[in-house]
């Protein structure tokens, strides 16, 4: 099986070399990736299908065809490093991201420094997720008490008097029994069963294969539901399974129940994909508001919700929802927007590529919550001619607030949360 890496909004040539794609598995891997939700109206919003080649768009993830895969990898800059170990870093990265986003605790302590240049992002979802689920299988499948309905001949539990006079009116030899069964056949379970069978199908890792099919048989007793028709809703977790969260959580993602999208279109093929942008917001948002907890600062995401407009009849139009509202008590001192794309790094260039749009939108928040600081937060890179932190803050005319271009250098792990902290909340907050 072929199985190519590019980085986002790069493009691989139609070919046979090692750094290109054959013409026929490109072909069935944009047909995989136009039927995803992310690819938009027109089908192009993950991969351009080009004359020439296949060009990646802000999205990432690995989108698998039956002749191929694409792995589509967020461009974080690793300086020193050849192009196999920049791969595995950025894998580490990306998969940290995740995990603080959906509150994951990954012991990625077994997978080496080869397996994150080896495998795909995909892989290595798998085998966390495997490793995780065989470890809690080991402990006990949960179990819970579930009500069942059954025409006996003996009493069992107690009688369903309106059954047993109704549809058992004429046969006075059974009774209308209900009763309840601990049993392991409940949503839970149903969700793991559902999860190890799509996953077990779209692996090629020889080693994920053998820990699926240990896990099949395991579960072989649970009812398999189809994905759609799954409960999440019936899930119940307490202090008895709370060990299952973070499976829980792992399985919405491996499912395409959150913010990618899991799809087999014609071509018979599977995609799970991200946007960097939602994800860069809520990876930010989850740390700041972490770094902030022994302040008098907290943060909301995706808040605020004023409206710009309102009619005669005050109906409000255009609501906005500010990326981070940093607060103290009830008063907005900082507004964080975040972008997900690279600001200029030419000297001849003072508007460093900022969107005129994305500065008309911060001006207007300003307005709208009363808060004088604004930043906006980009990712750092390294072709930049200074170190992560603000690079430029203006005024704005005709008032006092002051909007603030700042990066952050998303390759760094060490002490992100307090050069976040340091850049996002200054001392004037």
């Amino acid at each position: 099986m072929i199985r190519r890496t590019i980085l986002e909004w790069e493009t691989i040539r139609y070919g046979d070399a090692a750094d290109e794609i054959p013409a026929d598995a490109a072909d069935r891997i944009a047909a995989v990736a136009s039927a995803s939700p992310l690819a938009g109206r027109g089908g192009l919003g993950v991969l351009e299908h080009g004359r020439k080649g296949l060009r990646a768009r802000g999205v990432v993830g690995v989108v698998a065809a039956e002749s191929g895969a694409l792995e589509i990898l967020p461009k974080i800059d690793f300086p020193g490093v050849d192009r196999e170990e920049e791969a595995g870093r950025i894998r580490r990265r990306l998969i940290h991201m995740l995990a603080v986003v959906l509150d994951l605790k990954i012991d990625a302590g077994k997978i080496t420094a080869l397996d994150w240049q080896r495998d795909t992002l995909l892989e290595i979802l798998i085998r966390l997720f495997s490793d995780k689920l065989a470890d809690c299988v080991r402990q006990g499948m949960p179990r819970r008490y579930v009500e069942h309905d059954e025409d006996l001949f003996v009493l069992r539990g107690r009688i369903d008097v309106k059954r047993q006079f109704t549809s058992l009116a004429a046969d006075g030899s059974r009774l209308a029994c209900r009763y309840d069964v601990l049993t392991p056949d409940i949503a839970l379970n149903q969700i793991m069963k559902a999860a190890v069978a799509r996953l077990l199908r779209v692996t090629r890792a020889n080693f994920n294969q053998r820990r699926l099919r240990e896990l099949a048989f395991a579960y072989a007793d649970i009812a398999d539901v189809p994905v759609s028709m799954l409960r999440w809703d019936q899930v119940m977790l307490d202090r008895t399974n709370s060990r299952w969260r973070e499976l829980l959580n792992l399985a919405r993602l491996l499912l395409g129940d959150r913010f990618q999208a899991t799809s087999a279109g014609s071509s018979n093929g599977f995609s799970l994909l991200f946007e960097m942008s939602v994800l860069f917001e809520e990876y930010i948002a989850r740390v700041l508001k972490a770094s902030l907890v022994d302040t008098d600062l907290h943060i909301i995401s995706q808040g605020g919700r004023i409206y710009c407009l309102q009619t005669e009849d005050r109906r409000g139009l255009f609501q906005t929802r500010p990326d981070i509202l940093v607060k103290r008590g009830g008063d907005v001192v900082k507004i964080i927007d975040t972008k997900w794309k690279r600001i200029s790094a030419r000297i001849d260039d003072p508007k460093q590529g900022v969107s005129q749009g994305d500065i008309y939108q911060m001006m207007a928040y300003g307005q709208l919550y009363g808060c004088d600081r604004l930043t906006l937060l980009y990712p750092h890179h390294a072709s930049m001619n200074s170190s992560e932190g603000v690079h430029s803050a203006h005024r704005i005319a005709g008032c006092d607030r002051r909007l603030e271009m700042a990066t952050i250098d998303i390759g760094r792990s060490e002490f992100f949360r307090e050069r976040l902290r340091a850049i996002t909340v200054q001392s004037e907050c």
